[in-house]
């Protein structure tokens, strides 16, 4: 992008402290508990994205890390090396405080859908660089795809108009945002270390501070559809993200949720297009609706578009109410190239060939619906990529009929499959393995806690 603010090289070649630092040491240093200093992360990550740090040496300190876990302090200088490693986005020539929205992950997470126009449509600027997703469904930018003739890629020039006369555009991300990031996430998905919270709130920090967000809000998520599956784990991650924004100057909120239902009703790329439309027009799943505006107060009151979270909500709910919101939704739409009559006719993006109901086995109230399995089962269809060179189906997916604490009846639809092959039994026999019904059931508490420290 024009737009760059640096590219950056943390530390010259020729420092003279560089040449006394051996990557041994630092490794021994971290395996004995000891604290790294500043210098010390900026080297290691300077030299390991120049390719001067092999794989295996960067592999042992991960591993160190793993067991020895980093300080806050520690922590932070990490992401900062880590969003400086590549281009750093400058955000300055849009007006506005720039507020960015990230989820740790889930299932039947259409959150972005409809909280970027919402939240525009009362004023407050959202300039939002997405990814693609690798895994139950489809990123943000694969949902958006969805949208007959939507670009995800813009113009510098464009994307700074665009974003200026409406307030709100999605695009790809840039190709070099944060390459020591891309770099360490490959390794430490074949090396056990992926579950470290020093590294994960590193790496989802790091992406949203080159990304150039003047605040941060974080939808964390807790349970058997997310990546920290007990709230214990959840809370010490949210308080790390807010801690590292803190000290990185950049105002962060971070709302733990529950993930261990899916979130709303759709799983898969069109589905949940649909699904944003109902929720802006006002009909959209209660569950779905309300981590909106949990969210989407945050962003409000971070923005100074309001003072308190009540006041944020208030204007949330109007503006929904009044369809502003949806207005704004079209235009975002039509600003991108895509034809915004489909927000009048969703039905046009339900193009699967086969639509099959899954009937319940028994009577009762269903009492589990295992949100990462059920996920699983939607990437069977089609919704979603095992690898990054797989193609996404938009068309299929699922659509949960029960949730949590509503009771069935024996032969009562409990999902909808869209599917564009006939043969589904793998794709059935799995999701009856993951969606109990049982004589009673208590609604998942949606939102946990919201740290703001």
């Amino acid at each position: 992008m024009v737009y760059l603010l640096e590219n950056s090289c943390i530390i010259p070649n020729e420092d003279e402290e560089d040449q006394a630092m051996r990557m041994v040491d630092l490794i021994e240093k971290k395996r004995d508990g000891n604290e790294l200093s500043t210098k010390e992360i900026e080297y290691i990550i300077t030299k390991y994205t120049n390719g001067e740090i092999p794989d295996y040496q960067i592999s042992a300190l991960l591993m160190a890390i793993f067991y020895q876990d980093m300080t806050d302090r520690e922590i932070t200088d990490l992401t900062l090396a880590i969003a400086h490693s590549g281009d750093v986005i400058d955000l300055s020539p849009l007006d506005g405080i720039k507020v960015d929205k990230h989820s740790t992950g889930g299932v039947g997470d259409t959150t972005t859908l409809i909280l970027a126009p919402l939240v525009a449509s009362v004023g407050v600027t959202v300039a939002k660089m997405s990814g693609r997703g690798l895994g139950y469904t489809g990123g943000t930018l694969d949902k958006l795809e969805a949208i007959p003739g939507f670009q995800i890629e813009l113009s510098d020039e464009a994307f700074i108009r665009i974003v200026n006369e409406s307030k709100v555009a999605v695009i790809g991300q840039s190709g070099n945002l944060a390459p020591a990031d891309k770099k360490l996430y490959a390794l430490r998905d074949v090396t056990a270390t992926v579950d470290s919270i020093p590294l994960i709130a590193s790496s989802i920090m790091s992406k949203k501070i080159a990304a150039g967000a003047d605040a941060i809000v974080l939808d964390v998520t807790t349970g058997d559809g997310a990546f920290m599956k007990n709230i214990e784990d959840a809370r010490r991650l949210a308080k790390t993200m807010t801690s590292i924004g803190k000290l990185a100057h950049r105002q962060t909120v971070a709302v733990i949720s529950d993930m261990s239902e899916p979130l709303g009703e759709a799983i898969g790329n069109s589905l949940e297009v649909v699904e944003a439309i109902e929720t802006l027009n006002g009909n959209g799943p209660e569950d779905l609706l309300e981590m909106c505006y949990a969210l989407g107060s945050q962003m409000v009151v971070l923005a100074n578009q309001a003072a308190t979270i009540e006041e944020a909500r208030s204007l949330l709910q109007e503006a929904l109410e009044s369809g502003k919101a949806l207005d704004k939704f079209k235009e975002m739409i039509r600003n991108q190239g895509g034809d915004d009559s489909i927000v009048d006719q969703p039905e046009r993006l339900l193009t699967a060939k086969y639509v099959v109901e899954l009937p319940a086995k028994s009577s009762g109230i269903v009492s589990k619906l295992v949100a990462n399995e059920l996920g699983i089962a939607a990437m069977m269809l089609g919704a979603g990529r095992k690898t990054k060179e797989d193609d996404i189906d938009h068309a299929v997916g699922l659509k949960l009929n029960k949730k949590i604490g509503d009771p069935v009846k024996e032969g009562e639809s409990l999902l909808t499959i869209y599917s564009n092959t006939k043969e589904i039994s793998s794709v059935q026999e799995l999701l009856y393995q993951n969606i109990q019904i049982s004589d009673s059931a208590e609604k998942p508490t949606l939102i946990h806690d919201i740290i703001t420290e």
